[in-house]
């Protein structure tokens, strides 16, 4: 396959150059101004940027157990759709993933999926916060990083306890903070105030200094927190944030527009805190951008009551273009730090490589050649475009307008649906397969 005409942007060297891109064997095989050999595919990408496939760390595929909702199938083709080629989905699930056998499951059925779907496992046993799951069994079976998400740590100590084990193996823990003792109802700023996020934010931010651990500050929302991670960091504390595009794009005026379609976990708060997450993104204190993907079904989302539905929305699908939308067009971020912030920062947080296959990949393939688990050791970091790199890529057009909806994701719980976008994701390549394509 042959890319023609695209600029090519390449975060994790800081590379924008206009040239052709070849795939060959899943991999790229060739950068610069190339001819066609015969019979060869040709993807005209004219006004169109290429990138390396985008990275979201933070998605919920509500399988096991809630697959009226999403499952993996459904979810990757969302991913696909929003030009992402590797997800993290989260263990909230039912069961939860804090077993190996649940969890090798899961990896097992992800290898028949479009795009590169893994896995984090429990925390704790039962997502109950008590007991701490066999971190080293659930990391042997595919496992890449640790969360309760949904659920947040109460227990310190536990807390303590987990940041040693993870950083025993090198793997990160992403944590959902709010304090229920702070929460009235969950799901609305004025109910579920900042000050459930800030208190287990500036915990875990001092647990993380202590441990030198690799935390993750999921879906960060208050403008406080935004404060302590950046306070963390200049103390050298191994800590990383994420902002969701809801997060960075509306406040919690959206509720009255949208009601129970603009309620998740934390809630939109207000224009000050949104602000300062830009601020956050901007100066480099929010690292990752990920989008919480969460479906739920039409006849949860729509209860009478604001509080007897669900929290969450769907993501993956509008991520790209509202990041496009509401931080690069504004002035906000470049191009190229949006794309570092979908590619190379989630990537370098759960240690992921640009090689071919995946060491959970190559493990669990007998046949693989041990010249070739050698080539994983000493792996691309993601988010390049280089020769030997695996050609997971996404082209889209950051001047193309649409209108979101028509989702591939089984829910449509957003509030988002019907509004004017910029950024049509044109096709997304993973394993050098065409999997998505408008």
């Amino acid at each position: 396959m042959l890319i023609k005409n695209g600029t090519l942007i390449s975060p994790a060297n800081g590379q924008e150059i206009k040239a052709d891109l070849r795939i060959e064997n899943g991999m790229i095989a060739g950068i610069g101004i190339l001819s066609p050999h015969d019979e060869e595919e040709v993807i005209d990408a004219s006004s169109c940027i290429v990138a390396p496939g985008l990275v979201d760390v933070h998605v919920h595929f509500r399988d096991p157990g809630l697959t009226y909702k999403e499952d993996l199938h459904t979810g990757a083709m969302a991913a696909a759709a929003g030009g992402f080629t590797t997800v993290v989905c989260m263990a909230n699930t039912k069961p939860p993933v804090d077993n190996t056998a649940t969890l090798s499951d899961l990896v097992k059925r992800a290898t028949e999926e479009p795009v590169r779907v893994r896995f984090a496992g429990a925390v704790s046993q039962g997502l109950k916060g008590k007991e701490l799951t066999d971190f080293e069994a659930l990391a042997d079976n595919g496992a890449c990083g640790f969360t309760d998400d949904g659920i947040p740590l109460l227990d310190a100590a536990l807390t303590c306890r987990a940041m040693e084990c993870a950083k025993k193996l090198d793997l990160p823990l992403s944590f959902h903070e709010e304090d229920p003792a702070f929460i009235e109802k969950s799901g609305a700023n004025s109910t579920a105030p900042a000050v459930a996020e800030d208190v287990l934010v500036a915990r875990d931010c001092m647990i993380a200094l202590h441990t030198g651990a690799t935390v993750n500050i999921q879906h960060i929302s208050s403008a406080n927190s935004v404060a302590l991670v950046r306070t963390a960091k200049s103390l050298g504390a191994h800590v990383y944030a994420e902002a969701t595009p809801h997060h960075f794009s509306l406040t919690e005026k959206a509720v009255d527009v949208y009601g129970t379609y603009a309620k998740m976990n934390p809630p939109l708060r207000t224009e000050k805190d949104r602000q300062e997450i830009i601020l956050g993104l901007k100066d480099g204190t929010i690292d990752v951008i990920a989008t919480d993907h969460a479906p739920h079904s039409t006849e949860e989302k729509k209860k009478e009551n604001f509080f007897d539905a669900p929290s969450g929305i769907i993501g993956l699908e509008t991520s790209l273009a509202l990041g496009i939308t509401n931080l690069v067009r504004p002035g906000h971020l470049t191009m190229m730090q949006l794309l570092e912030k979908m590619t190379v920062n989630p990537g370098r947080l759960y240690r992921l490589s640009a090689t071919a296959r995946t060491k959970t990949e190559m493990l669990r393939n007998d046949s693989a050649p041990e010249n070739e688990t050698e080539r994983i050791i000493s792996a691309l970091p993601y988010g390049i475009l280089a020769e030997g790199a695996a050609a997971d890529l996404v082209i889209f057009n950051p001047e193309e307008a649409f209108t979101a909806g028509h989702y591939q994701s089984r829910s449509e719980n957003t509030p988002f649906t019907g509004m004017q976008l910029y950024g049509r994701v044109r096709y997304t390549i993973c394993r050098g397969k065409v999997v998505w394509k408008s």
